[in-house]
C-alpha cells in the first residue's frame, strides 16, 4: 500500500455530517425509570424525535436553498470594469467590432441588445436546387482555408476566404470620430481562386442589418430593387446610415453591373437568419448585363415590402437584407456612418469609401506589420518570410475571433453532497456581458475558462489592454463562493450551437486557473496600467483562488481532486474528467472520493504562488500571510514527494482506485464494454505517463537542483515515451491507454496527440531551466532548442499544406487534426517562435 494512503482519513460528506450533528443535539436517553408515568416519558421522547427529525429535515431544506441561491447569485466583491465600461461613451474604439466569430463576416456593437451586421454569400448554379448558402463557420462545409491575414483587434482587418474556385478577401477599417464609435467601411471581394479558372457561375453577396428590440431602419430603394441607403436610429448610436455602393471590378473604380434583391421582415431570432434566407431563394429572376446573354440565378423578392412573421410585429427587432448577383470578379464596398461623427468641427468628413478606404486599408496594414516585428522580432530571428506570415495569421486570427457575448447561463447548484447534483433543477445565471477569444470559430465559438488563460498570454504581449478588457469580464461572473462556469454559453446564436446536455455548467466543477498565468505576466512586467488593474482585480482573483484551493480540496492534507468525474459506466474504457481540460487523459480507472490528482495541486500551488506575489505588491498583508505558507507547503519538495511521487514508476502521478488491466470488448448487443481483469482495482499511484506526469515541471514548481527534475526530462526527452519529432505527446507511447478509444463512439483525444498549450508550458520550463544555475542547466536549454524546432517546424508544415492550424497535431505523422480552423491555444506557436515565455 502506498505511503499517502496510511495518511487518509475519511471525511464524511457535508450532509452526513448535518444529520449526525444534529442526531447527536438530541437529548441524551431516558429509559422511563424514574421521573414520571412510561407512556408520559414516551410521549415526550416521541415529540423530540420528530421535532428533531423536522428540524434536521428543516434545516437540510434551508441549507439547500441557501446553496442554490448562491450558485446563481453575483459576487458582492467591488466590479473590477464598470458597468459602462463597454459603451461609446467609456470605450469608443471598442464598441464596434467583428465580434461575431461564429460567421464568416460581420460585425456588431458591444451592447446586450446589439445592431448586428453580415455577409452571406452563394455560388449560383453550382448545384442543383437552392445554392449552398455560406453564413456561419461550419467545421464540414468545404469552405477554407480561411482567417485573418491581419487584425489588429481594434480597428482594421483582412480575411482571405477559400470556397472551392472562389476566393474571398473581406476587409474592414474604423475611423473614429463622434459620440457612438465612429464610422466603419467593409470591402469584399471575390474572385477566381486561380488564374486561367474555367468560366465561373454567378455570385450572390448577401449585406444584412439586424436591430434586436425596436430600434428603427428606414430603407431608401432605388431603382431595380437596389437600395440607396439604410437610415436608423438607437439609443446607444444615435443617427446612422449604411450605404452598399456600386460594385466594380477589383482596384478599379469603373462600376460594373449588378442585379439586386431585396428582403426586409422582422428578426426571426439570430440562429435562424440562414434558414429564412435559404427558404426565400425561392424565385428565378434574370441578370442581364448590357450586350450580355441573360443567366438566371434563385432571388430574394424583388421589391421591398415589409412582411411582418412575429406575432405582434412589435419589439421583436428587424431583418432587412440586400442581395447583389454579378459575374466575378467584383469588389463592394459597405459603409456605416455615424450620424455624430459626420463632421469634424465644421468639416465634413468625406465617405470612407473607394481611394481613401484603399488607402486606409494599405496604412493599417503597413502599420500591423511594423507594430508586430517591434513586439515579436521574428524577422531579427532569422524565421522566414513564410514563418512570419503564419506568426501574423496565428495572431490575427486570435484577435479577430474576439467576441461579445451576453446572456444567462445555466447553472446546476453544489448541494454539498456529491452525486445528488442531479437531484435538483438548473437555474438561471444573471445576464451578463463576456468579452473573450475563442478557441474555433467553426467548433467552439464561445468562452472557454482554461482556454482563455492561454490566449491572453498572446493577446496582451500585443494589447495589454485588451487583455485586461477579457480578464475583467471573465472575474465579472464570479458567483457568490468564488466560482466560474467553465464553458459560457450567453445568449441565443452561442446556444444554437450546443448540444442541450452541455448546456448546464455545474458549480462544484473548476477548471485550471490559467486566468493566472497573463496575471503573472503583468506582475513580472510591472506596466502601471496592468497594476492598477490588479488592484481592482485583486478581491476577485482571491475569491476564485480560495473556492478553488477550498472546493476541490482531496482526501489528505495539501491534496486535490478534481470534482465532476464521469461516473464508471460500463462503456467507458476511463471515466473522463472534463473539468481537469484533459478529458479522456487515463485517471484512476474506478473513480472514488480518495483520489489525489497531480495536475490540479500544481496549479493550486501555482496560484498560492502568484497570489501570494500579487498580495505583498498591493500591501495586502493579511491575504500574503494566508496564502504565503500554503504556497510554501504547496511547492516543499517532501510534500509533493509524499502525496504524489511512484517510486515504483520513477515520476510524478495521480493515486487512487486503479488497476490497468481494463479493455474494451465487444459484447453484443450492448456493442463495446468494459472489461476488469486481474489484478483487480486497488489504491495505487496511477500508471499513466503522461502531460500530467509532467506539472510540477511544466509549472515551474521545481528547484533547478531537485533530484526530480533528471528524471522528468529522462522521461520527456525518450522517443518511447513522450518526445516525438512534432512536440511532446500527450501520453506515453508506452502506455497501454496509447491511442486507444474511451467508448465505442468515443475516439482518442488526449491520448498521444500533441496539443500547442502543453507544449507551450513545456517550452517555458526548459527556458526557465535552461537559464539557471544547475546539474540540469545545459540540458535542459537543449532540449527547449530542439523542442522548439520540432513544435515551430512542424506547425509551419501543416500550415503551408493546408492552411490551417489545428486543435492537436499527430504525434505519428505531425498532421493536423481535431477542429480547424483552432486560432485559440494554437496560437501560442507566435510566442513560441518569439521565444516569448
Amino acid at each position: 500500500m502506498a505511503r499517502g494512503e496510511r495518511r487518509r482519513r475519511a471525511v464524511p460528506a457535508e450532509g452526513v455530517r448535518t444529520v449526525e450533528r444534529a442526531a447527536r443535539g438530541g437529548p441524551g436517553r431516558r429509559d422511563g425509570r424514574g421521573g414520571g408515568p412510561r407512556s408520559t416519558a414516551g410521549g415526550v421522547a416521541l415529540a423530540v424525535v420528530v421535532l428533531s427529525l423536522a428540524l434536521g429535515m428543516s434545516g437540510r431544506w434551508v441549507l439547500a436553498w441557501h446553496r442554490a441561491r448562491r450558485a446563481v447569485t453575483l459576487h458582492s466583491a467591488p466590479p473590477v470594469l464598470p458597468a459602462d465600461s463597454s459603451s461609446p461613451a467609456v470605450a469608443p474604439d471598442l464598441f464596434w467590432g467583428t465580434y461575431r466569430p461564429h460567421v464568416y463576416f460581420g460585425m456588431k456593437t458591444r451592447s446586450p441588445k446589439p445592431l448586428l451586421t453580415g455577409l452571406m454569400w452563394a455560388q449560383q448554379g453550382t448545384t442543383p436546387g437552392t445554392p449552398k448558402l455560406r453564413h456561419t463557420c461550419e467545421q464540414g462545409d468545404g469552405v477554407g482555408p480561411y482567417g485573418w491575414e491581419f487584425h489588429d483587434g481594434l480597428s482594421f482587418g483582412r480575411q482571405h476566404i477559400q470556397d472551392g474556385a472562389l476566393k474571398l478577401t473581406t476587409e474592414f477599417v474604423k475611423r473614429p470620430g463622434g459620440q457612438h464609435g465612429g464610422d466603419w467601411s467593409w470591402r469584399v471581394t471575390v474572385e477566381p481562386q486561380a488564374s486561367g479558372t474555367s468560366a465561373i457561375p454567378l455570385v450572390s453577396l448577401f449585406f444584412y442589418v439586424v436591430t434586436d428590440s425596436n430600434e428603427v431602419l428606414i430603407p431608401e430603394v432605388g431603382s431595380k430593387g437596389q437600395l440607396k441607403f439604410i437610415s436608423g436610429h438607437t439609443s446607444e448610436l444615435g443617427d446612422f446610415r449604411f450605404t452598399l455602393l456600386p460594385p466594380t471590378s477589383p482596384g478599379d473604380t469603373a462600376p460594373k453591373y449588378g442585379s439586386y434583391n431585396v428582403f426586409w421582415t422582422s428578426n426571426p431570432g439570430l440562429p435562424l437568419l440562414t434558414e429564412m434566407v435559404k427558404s426565400r431563394l425561392n424565385s428565378w429572376f434574370q441578370h442581364r448585363p448590357p450586350g450580355a446573354s441573360p443567366e438566371r440565378y434563385l432571388g430574394l423578392p424583388g421589391s421591398l415590402k415589409w412582411e411582418d412573421r412575429g406575432p405582434s410585429g412589435q419589439g421583436q427587432g428587424q431583418f432587412l437584407i440586400q442581395q447583389v448577383t454579378l459575374k466575378v470578379p467584383f469588389s463592394i464596398e459597405f459603409v456605416f456612418e455615424s450620424g455624430s461623427a459626420k463632421a469634424g468641427g465644421n468639416q465634413v468628413l468625406p465617405r470612407l469609401a473607394g481611394s481613401l478606404l484603399t488607402h486606409a486599408l494599405e496604412s493599417h496594414a503597413e502599420a500591423f506589420r511594423e507594430r508586430f516585428e517591434k513586439t515579436f522580432q521574428l524577422k531579427e530571428k532569422g524565421l522566414s518570410p513564410g514563418e512570419q506570415a503564419l506568426g501574423q495569421a496565428a495572431l490575427s486570427s486570435l484577435l479577430g475571433g474576439i467576441g461579445y457575448f451576453y446572456g444567462q447561463g445555466l447553472v446546476l447548484p453544489d448541494m454539498g453532497v456529491e452525486g445528488t447534483e442531479q437531484k435538483v433543477d438548473p437555474a438561471l445565471f444573471p445576464p451578463l456581458p463576456l468579452f473573450t477569444a475563442v478557441p474555433s470559430r467553426s467548433f467552439f465559438p464561445r468562452g472557454f475558462l482554461w482556454d482563455e488563460g492561454f490566449h491572453q498570454l498572446v493577446v496582451q504581449r500585443w494589447d495589454p489592454s485588451l487583455t485586461r478588457e477579457a480578464l475583467g469580464h471573465w472575474l465579472g461572473l464570479l458567483n457568490a463562493d468564488g466560482w466560474i462556469g467553465r464553458e459560457q454559453i450567453l445568449g441565443d446564436e452561442a446556444r444554437a450551437r450546443v448540444p442541450p446536455e452541455f448546456l448546464v455548467q455545474r458549480a462544484v466543477h473548476a477548471n485550471p486557473p490559467t486566468l493566472l498565468l497573463p496575471v503573472a505576466h503583468m506582475l513580472e512586467v510591472g506596466d502601471p496600467d496592468d497594476l492598477a488593474f490588479l488592484r481592482k482585480a485583486f478581491p476577485r482573483l482571491h475569491a476564485w483562488f480560495s473556492w478553488l484551493h477550498q472546493s476541490q480540496a482531496g482526501p489528505v492534507p495539501l491534496s486535490y481532486r478534481w470534482r465532476g468525474r464521469d461516473p464508471a459506466l460500463p462503456t467507458l474504457l476511463n471515466p473522463k474528467t472534463l473539468p481537469s481540460g484533459l478529458d479522456d487523459y487515463p485517471r484512476a480507472s474506478h473513480p472514488s472520493v480518495t483520489e489525489r490528482h497531480l495536475d490540479l495541486r500544481c496549479w493550486v500551488a501555482l496560484g498560492a504562488r502568484v497570489l501570494t506575489q500579487l498580495a505583498e505588491y498591493l500591501g495586502e498583508a493579511e491575504v500574503a500571510a494566508e496564502l504565503g505558507p500554503l504556497a510554501a507547503s504547496l511547492e516543499a519538495a517532501e510534500s509533493l514527494d509524499e502525496l504524489h511521487w511512484a517510486p515504483e514508476l520513477g515520476v510524478f502521478a495521480d493515486f487512487g482506485n486503479h488497476t490497468k488491466a481494463v479493455q474494451l470488448k465487444p459484447r453484443p448487443p450492448q456493442g463495446l464494454v468494459r472489461v476488469v481483469g486481474w489484478p483487480q482495482p486497488r489504491l495505487q499511484y496511477v500508471d499513466a505517463l503522461g502531460y500530467v506526469s509532467l506539472f510540477p515541471l511544466l509549472l515551474r514548481l521545481l528547484d533547478p537542483n531537485s533530484s526530480r527534475l533528471g528524471p522528468l526530462l529522462d522521461i520527456l526527452a525518450d522517443s518511447r515515451h513522450l518526445w516525438s519529432p512534432f512536440g511532446l505527446r500527450s501520453l506515453a507511447a508506452s502506455s497501454s491507454f496509447y491511442g486507444q478509444r474511451n467508448s465505442e463512439h468515443d475516439p482518442p483525444y488526449w491520448r498521444g496527440a500533441v496539443w500547442l498549450n502543453v507544449n507551450y508550458l513545456a517550452l517555458g520550463a526548459l527556458h526557465h531551466y535552461g537559464h539557471l544555475e544547475g546539474p540540469h542547466q545545459a540540458r535542459a536549454a537543449k532540449l527547449h532548442s530542439e523542442l522548439r524546432a520540432n513544435v515551430v517546424g512542424n506547425v509551419w508544415r501543416q500550415y503551408q499544406a493546408t492552411g490551417f492550424l489545428w486543435e492537436q497535431y499527430s504525434d505519428r505523422d505531425g498532421r493536423g487534426m481535431g477542429c480547424r480552423p483552432f486560432h485559440g491555444w494554437t496560437s501560442l506557436v507566435l510566442l513560441a517562435m518569439a521565444e516569448d515565455y
